[in-house]
Order: structure tokens, then C-alpha cells, then sequence
């Protein structure tokens, strides 16, 4: 259960906030005193905070910063009487989390306290890195040993002290936020606030308040002033999540908070300064995207400082045994099932389906088929019936994402290895694939799979022996089967 402290010399408002998260997840200690607070908060630990600015006995923002020396990741949400006080700006720019104003919004409260204690949870639980030191405390973790994992780990390591923009480009489901907060755990900021903003979620029309914040009476429905994120974020890191999704003028914006670190809030000519640290990702073609004259190129280049590219699940397949065996540990004990291991029927069906929704679907997945379970072993049947539906469309999407990762992959590896002549070796890769491909359609009747390519049996013959294509009871290329049937004597 969570815990929120409050800490304000009024008995209503007290009451009020109590009786607003009566009967829910998350319990209220409620003090009246600084010293009753401080008190609260060595003995129960809790997950945010909400401090009067003016209590009776001393100021808000010197218990703020009592509360501040012991745990400096614990959100603080100041409860101020008026929208134009400077003591809960100023309470704002020493990292407080965001203020309410009196008379309370219930409503308003419950969000604010919600998003904190996500905030909390992101700040605090590590991510941990395979290879990396250890913190010995259990956390997140970014699982797999392929060689395009490995990559994502050095690149963490790399960038994560630096304190530099970096651009995370990934489909959605990859894990885009895991390795933003594995960057923010290992850097020189790990002691500041962690911040996520959707840039998808939120409309254009309010984005730019949010990241910016806004004065009362700037536009309909700007009824008081408003800390945008980067003033939140003060000292620590901004993760913008879908960046490509942000309008034209709220990239103006962010080429100059991030070319000359200040930025002006909405409806305000003053300017302020932003010391924060900026992690954006997407899952667009951003380059493209440049091309077309749908985001700007400066601020393409800004925010490309340092690039980690988060593969498909699709591309790396080998871990995908190590990822059923990671989420089956924690959804066991989760969901409180007794479930030992999956059935071989089970197992083809998850290593034969292409993932589109990568590991969040995953995840997905296995939380449906445990809550279906009815004994110790996850049998096929438990699993969503798209996952074991497979007709000619879903073989053709999935050897095209096979050939694609394939080549990929190929490109990749002979690219480290300094090739001078990479045309016509992956020329010659895809020639070798759609050979060995029509080979096993024609169930190695040379004759009919001659007539599918379009050339005669001859050049046929010729390719098979120049591109290592051997034919018997398996089509094989270099080595690696594609089952087919006795090849034709023709």
C-alpha cells in the first residue's frame, strides 16, 4: 500500500484529503505540526508528500528542505492559498513536485498524488543493466543476450554518465522508457527528478503548457498559473516519449531549451532558465520525417547527440526464451499461480508468432494465459487465438519480417567488419535466400522452381552451385536447413 504524508495546520483540509482516498490503495498520515511531520515521515516512510506553505508554526519551505536532506527523490506537492504566490514558485524551482491550490479540487488532488507516486516508483526502483554493477536492490530489469541487447547495454554505458541528449529510437513495446531510466540511475543526475511525458498522449494544444507551463488568463481555461515540466524537472531528466508526434511549434521551443537552456512560459516574457537533462524517443523514422518537411532538422540533429537504437522482438528471437522465463517468475508471483513451465505445444506457438507488439505484448500474453491456467503447465489453448491462428497471409508477414531482420542483421555485421564490397555481398545474400525460398515452394523440383524465377533450368543449376545451395532431402544454404521434400531427378 502506498503511503502519502500530509503535513498542514488545518483541520478541514486534513479531513478533506483523508476522506479523499478513504477505502483506496493509499494511506493518508496526516500531521499538523512540522515536527509531527518529520516525525510521520521517519516512521512511515512514505511515497509523497503534501506540505502547507504556510504553517503556523514555520515555513513550508523550510521543512521542504528538512524533508529534502533525508530523501531528495520524495515528491513534495505544496498546498499554497494563493496562484501568484512567489514562495510556491520558488518552492518549485528547489525541485518541489507541483503545487494546489485552497480551496481544494479533490479531484485535482488525487491526480497530482497519482502521478507523484508513479514518479516515485520511477525514481527509485533501478533498472537494472546485465553486466552492470549491481545496486542489491530488486528492480526492473532489461533482459536478453543477443547481439543487438549487447549493444543497447554498451550504449547505455556509454552515455549515461555524459551528460548529453540521447534519442532512443524503437517500435512501441520495445522497452523505450526501461532504457531511458537505466540512463538516469547511472548518471551524475540519479539523486535529481525523473520525469516521463507522451508527447502522443497529450494534444498539441496542451503539450506546450505542459512541458512549458503557462500564466493565468493565457488562453481559455488558464484560471492560474501553471509549472510546466521543465521547471519541475530542475536538476534531473525530462524522458519525452513519442517526440515525433510533437508540433512544429512546440519543436521551436525545444530547439532552444535545449540550444541555449532557457525557455519562457506561455503567455509570459520572462525567461527562465532549464538545467535538465533530455531523453526523448520514438518509434518514427525521424530522417524521413525530416525529408518531408515534418520535423525540423535542427532539432533532429539536437536531439541525435547519441543514439540507441532498441531492436524488435522479432530480431532477436534467442531471447525470447529468456524473456518467458523473466516474466513467468514475476507474473507467477504476481497474479499468485502455481504454474511450473509451458507445455511444448505452448512453446512452439510463442516462438512461431512475430511479436508486433514486441515484449509489452508479451507481457500481455502471459498475463492472459496465466489467469486462464488451471494447473501447473501453460497449455496452447490459454493463449488469445490470434496467437495460434496462422493462415498464408500471416506465414508471408512473417517470413518478409524474417528476410528483413535477416538482411538486417547481415548488413550490420559485415558493416563492423569494415567490408569494401557490401553491395554485392548482400546482393548476393538475398539472391542465395530466394533461391533456396522457391527450392523449397517447388519441393525441389528444379524444373518448376526455374519456371517461378523466370530464367532456365540451367542458370538454375548455375546459381545453386555459386551460392552454396545444396539440394537432398532439405533445401539448404550455407549450412542452415529449410525442410522440403525429396528433390525431382528432373
Amino acid at each position: 500500500m502506498a503511503a502519502v504524508l500530509l503535513i498542514d495546520d488545518d483541520r478541514t483540509i486534513r479531513h478533506l484529503v483523508s476522506e479523499a482516498f478513504a477505502g483506496s490503495d493509499i494511506e493518508v498520515h496526516a500531521a499538523k505540526t512540522a515536527d509531527e511531520g518529520m516525525a510521520l515521515l521517519d516512521r512511515h516512510r512514505p511515497d509523497a508528500v503534501l506540505l502547507d506553505i504556510m504553517l503556523s508554526d514555520t515555513s513550508g519551505l523550510d521543512v521542504f528542505e528538512r524533508i529534502h536532506g533525508r530523501d531528495p527523490k520524495l515528491p513534495v506537492i505544496f498546498i499554497t492559498a494563493s496562484d501568484s504566490s512567489e514562495t510556491a514558485i520558488q518552492a518549485m524551482k528547489l525541485s518541489a513536485f507541483d503545487y494546489l491550490l485552497k480551496p481544494l479540487d479533490l479531484a485535482r488532488v488525487r491526480q497530482l498524488v497519482d502521478q507523484a507516486l508513479q514518479i516515485r516508483r520511477l525514481m527509485n526502483v533501478p533498472v537494472e543493466v546485465p553486466g552492470g554493477a549491481r545496486s542489491g536492490v530488486s528492480g526492473d530489469q532489461l533482459v536478453g543476450r543477443s547481439t543487438a541487447m549487447q549493444e543497447v547495454y554498451k550504449g547505455i554505458g556509454r552515455v549515461a554518465e555524459q551528460d548529453v541528449t540521447v534519442l532512443v529510437h524503437g517500435e512501441s513495446g520495445t522497452g523505450k522508457e526501461l532504457v531511458a531510466r537505466a540512463i538516469y540511475h547511472h548518471s551524475a543526475r540519479s539523486r535529481g527528478p525523473f520525469l516521463a511525458v507522451n508527447c502522443a498522449a497529450i494534444p498539441d494544444t496542451l503539450l506546450e503548457s505542459e512541458l512549458f507551463g503557462h500564466e493565468k488568463g493565457s488562453f481559455t481555461g488558464a484560471d492560474s498559473r501553471r509549472i510546466g515540466k521543465f521547471e519541475q524537472c530542475s536538476g534531473g531528466t525530462l524522458f519525452l516519449d513519442e517526440i515525433g508526434d510533437m508540433s512544429p511549434m512546440v519543436q521551436s521551443k525545444m530547439l532552444r531549451i535545449l540550444q541555449e537552456k532557457e525557455f519562457e512560459r506561455l503567455g509570459s516574457n520572462q525567461v527562465l532558465k532549464a538545467d535538465v537533462r533530455v531523453i526523448a524517443a520514438t518509434h518514427c523514422d525521424l530522417e524521413k520525417m525530416v525529408d518531408e518537411g515534418k520535423f525540423r532538422a535542427d532539432l533532429y540533429y539536437r536531439l541525435s547527440a547519441f543514439t540507441i537504437r532498441l531492436p524488435a522482438l522479432r530480431e532477436r528471437a534467442e531471447d525470447l526464451l529468456l524473456l518467458l522465463e523473466h516474466f513467468l517468475e514475476i507474473y507467477t508471483r504476481e497474479l499468485k499461480k502455481d504454474v511450473q513451465g509451458i507445455s511444448p505445444e505452448a512453446l512452439d506457438v510463442l516462438l512461431q508468432y512475430r511479436w508486433p507488439g514486441n515484449v509489452r505484448e508479451l507481457q500481455n500474453v502471459l498475463k492472459h494465459a496465466l489467469l486462464q491456467a488451471a494447473g501447473p503447465v501453460l497449455l496452447a489453448d490459454f493463449f488469445p487465438p490470434k496467437l495460434r491462428q496462422r493462415d498464408e497471409a500471416v506465414d508471408a508477414a512473417a517470413l518478409g519480417d524474417t528476410v528483413d531482420a535477416d538482411v538486417h542483421a547481415f548488413i550490420e555485421q559485415r558493416l563492423r567488419a569494415d567490408s569494401n564490397n557490401l553491395y554485392a555481398e548482400t546482393v548476393e545474400l538475398i539472391e542465395r535466400m530466394l533461391v533456396a525460398r522457391v527450392l523449397r515452394e517447388a519441393d525441389g523440383n528444379q524444373s518448376k522452381a526455374a519456371k517461378i524465377l523466370g530464367i532456365t533450368r540451367g542458370s538454375l543449376r548455375n546459381k545453386i552451385r555459386s551460392l552454396g545451395v545444396s539440394i537432398d532431402r532439405m533445401v539448404k544454404v550455407d549450412g542452415d536447413a529449410l525442410e522440403a521434400e525429396p528433390a525431382s531427378a528432373e
